[in-house]
């Protein structure tokens, strides 16, 4: 391929995260999107799986059980000449983790608001992972089928509550039983919503005629007022802004309704980044028409085919070329690895990749060779990717199995799902299994996956600790010369020393009586071999 062929191919690439608070519809505009690009044939459904009506990007049975994502996934699709790779992520806040891991593989990221309920606590947190590294921000404003918030006090809010400027590319005319339609600022357009038709307005825009007998009086003053005030105060659509992070358009519609997702598809796709310079670990960029190929792993899923028991690793190609077969080097351990099978994602449903380049997102099988973080290339010396951060949790318990005779099965659960970064997973001294996690949504999903994955049934018993932190650069032994009832020593996955307290106060007392102990909040995702 030439560089001017693969510049075409890489300014054709999307890839973007869906972030909210849960239940703000992201995982239904997840859905409707892939509708609009062929990629399944009825929303809830798989391609070719017409029985099947549980959504697309929720393949584990127990998401399909429960209604909600406790996994990200990754889902390709081309529309309108593009392709484009969604990340959709778990709303959750027991799987915050997992999404801010997801969201250090995207270009950009789309964040969708209940335009009841305005901005939640997880949609603050998540903006504020996007914000921190400058990602581009696109907001969907949904659920306009329902009673709605004022659009002008929405907009104000995310000035005022996120502290980012907003912009206004399409506008709601009502909302609930008096929802009418959406004003395209942009285009000059009104789609109307139960008429399902497209009317272009005149030069004076909603001020003209073209509305008055199609609106009713209410919406169309109320819409006219809205456009006064954008036009007198609103913030100008500055597309180099928007491309820093520091500028977000505003959509309205309704995902369920799949009303105001063409429109919002098509002008994310106008001002979204194709794939851009990624940060090395240390210093310098990788580009991604550099000539080498390199990409790094920011999740491992295993089991998602039961059938199988498979583990794929997610990709992300930051430069190069990848052909099936190749042969690159994992930076972490310089071991050569051919990568033999590889495969386009649409949730859990596979087909093989022969050929991909920067910004596409591929799985590898991984037979255990893989960490999340890891980068692969084929140059010389190998290079590293900025490492991925290792949160730590809040919630500790001890994992026994049930019966001694499926101990075997256990552990291999229990070490799989930690290389998936599903929970925590820590040993202490005498090599009993404790896990950590962020919420108790998390311990219960990987106290039914060990189950139902692996055939182990287990013991949970809850642990008196809420906090942990890394032990950096001390003398083990001085560590648990320290050691009471209301702290415990034990040992991440890579060995690494971490002391669980009990609550903020018995940190603060622990650190204040030995200053010579140095703790870390949070560690670098790699390996310290």
């Amino acid at each position: 391929m030439t560089n001017e062929e693969k510049a075409r191919q890489i300014a054709r690439r999307r890839i973007f995260g869906i972030i909210s608070h849960p239940d703000a519809g992201k995982t239904t505009l997840t859905e409707k999107l892939l509708l609009h690009g062929g990629a399944i044939r009825q929303a809830g459904t798989v391609k070719a799986r017409r029985n099947s009506k549980f959504a697309t990007s929720d393949w584990m049975e127990i998401e399909k059980q429960r209604g909600i994502s406790v996994t990200s996934s990754v889902m390709q699709f081309e529309y309108d000449g593009k392709i484009i790779s969604i990340m959709d992520t778990p709303g959750h806040n027991d799987f915050g983790e997992d999404t801010y891991r997801i969201l250090t593989s995207v270009d950009s990221a789309v964040m969708v608001i209940d335009a009841a309920k305005g901005i939640e606590t997880q949609t603050k947190k998540l903006f504020a992972v996007c914000s921190m590294r400058g990602i581009p921000i696109f907001t969907f404003m949904n659920k306009l089928d329902r009673e709605a918030r004022d659009p002008l006090e929405l907009v104000s809010e995310l000035e005022d509550v996120l502290g980012i400027p907003a912009t206004a590319v399409t506008w709601p005319i009502g909302s609930g039983l008096n929802f009418q339609g959406v004003y395209n600022i942009l285009k000059n357009e009104v789609y109307l919503y139960k008429e399902k038709t497209t009317l272009q307005l005149g030069p004076d825009g909603v001020f003209g005629p073209e509305l008055e007998d199609i609106v009713t009086q209410y919406n169309l003053s109320t819409l006219r007022d809205g456009m006064e005030l954008l036009q007198g105060a609103g913030n100008p659509l500055d597309r180099e802004a928007v491309s820093a992070g520091k500028l977000t358009p505003v959509f309205f519609g309704s995902a369920l309704a799949d009303f105001g997702v063409t429109c919002f598809l098509e002008q994310f796709l106008d001002m979204s980044p194709c794939p851009g310079k990624r940060k090395l670990a240390g210093e310098g960029t990788v580009d991604p028409l550099d000539p080498f190929f390199s990409g790094f792993i920011f999740k491992i899923q295993a089991n998602m085919n039961p059938a199988h028991r498979d583990r794929l690793a997610f990709f992300r190609i930051c430069s190069g070329e990848f052909e099936r077969g190749m042969e690159v080097t994992l930076s972490r351990t310089g071991k050569p690895i051919k990568i033999a099978q590889s495969t386009q994602l649409m949730a859990n449903e596979r087909e093989n990749v022969e050929t991909a380049c920067a910004g596409d997102v591929i799985g590898i099988y991984d037979t255990g060779n893989f960490q999340i973080g890891d980068t692969l290339c084929d140059c010389k010396p190998p290079l590293f990717f900025e490492p991925l951060p290792t949160f730590p949790p809040e919630l500790f318990a001890l994992a026994l199995p049930k019966d001694t005779m499926k101990a075997k099965q256990f552990q291999k659960g229990v070490a799989q799902l930690a290389q998936e970064g599903a929970v925590q997973v820590y040993h202490n001294e005498y090599k009993e299994t404790i896990i950590g996690a962020v919420g108790q949504l998390q311990i219960e999903v990987f106290q039914y996956r060990i189950e139902n994955e692996y055939n182990a049934p287990l013991r949970l018993n809850n642990l008196e600790y809420s906090l942990a932190r890394w032990v950096v650069d001390t003398d083990l032994e001085l560590v648990k010369s320290k050691m009471d009832q209301r702290t415990m020593l034990v040992f991440d996955r890579f060995e690494r020393p971490l002391i669980l307290f009990a609550n903020q106060f018995t940190l603060n007392y622990f650190s204040e009586r030995f200053p010579q102990i140095k703790l870390a909040e949070a560690m670098d995702m790699k390996d310290e071999q």
